[in-house]
């Protein structure tokens, strides 16, 4: 079995940039992307779509 920290689609953490303390959780694939993920997405408690990124 693989070590969690050497899997290839690790589960990454989004957290809002509007300050809210709202996340998302998701994976992605570290070959295609290694760089830290940032999607635009909904965010129920300022009720609009703000940038989220991955935290570590």
């Amino acid at each position: 079995m693989a070590a969690k920290s050497t899997d290839v689609r690790p589960v990454v953490r989004l957290k809002s940039t509007a300050g809210t303390g709202y996340t998302y959780v998701t994976r992605k694939n570290r070959r295609n992307s290694p760089d830290r993920l940032v999607m635009r997405k909904y965010d129920p408690v300022v009720r609009r779509h703000v940038e989220f990124r991955e935290e570590r």
